[in-house]
């Protein structure tokens, strides 16, 4: 079965599922306000961290260093700020912390050993010999 399709369906259920458990136990208005409350400071903080990020990343530009962090970094705060958008407290939990830099950068760093491996690595030239062979004849094509 597809993965993304597997997600598609698992994150629902849960997200259900964990909403009746907390909303039989605070109630269903605290629940609903707990949600919105929730989405409004990930908006907020999403939106500190995204400009923080590009700062980051023109000071890197001004440095004549490629942003490589702050590009990663940017779509992860863009998909942390969907993930908090969406009604549920699971994707909540990702979300937070997908914006937050030390568990970012903790992330980030499981996933680039993961594919820092050799078996990626790629050789893009071609070794070989020329010899410039100048042409003194004035003949034209």
């Amino acid at each position: 079965m597809n993965p993304i399709f597997l997600f598609i369906i698992l994150i629902p259920v849960v997200e259900i599922y964990v909403l009746i458990k907390i909303g039989s136990e605070i109630g269903a208005i605290t629940t609903i306000l707990l949600i919105f409350i929730t989405a409004i400071i990930g908006v907020y903080y999403a939106k500190y961290e995204g400009l923080n990020t590009l700062r980051s990343g023109f000071v890197q530009l001004n440095k004549n260093e490629i942003p490589a962090f702050e590009v990663i970094s940017g779509a992860a705060i863009a998909f942390a700020a969907l993930l908090l958008i969406l009604p549920g407290f699971v994707t909540d939990f990702f979300g937070f912390l997908l914006i937050f830099p030390p568990s970012r950068k903790l992330l980030f760093k499981k996933f680039s050993k993961k594919f820092n491996k050799n078996k990626y690595k790629k050789n893009n030239f071609i070794e070989g010999e020329f010899e410039d062979i100048e042409d003194n004849d004035d003949r034209k094509i």
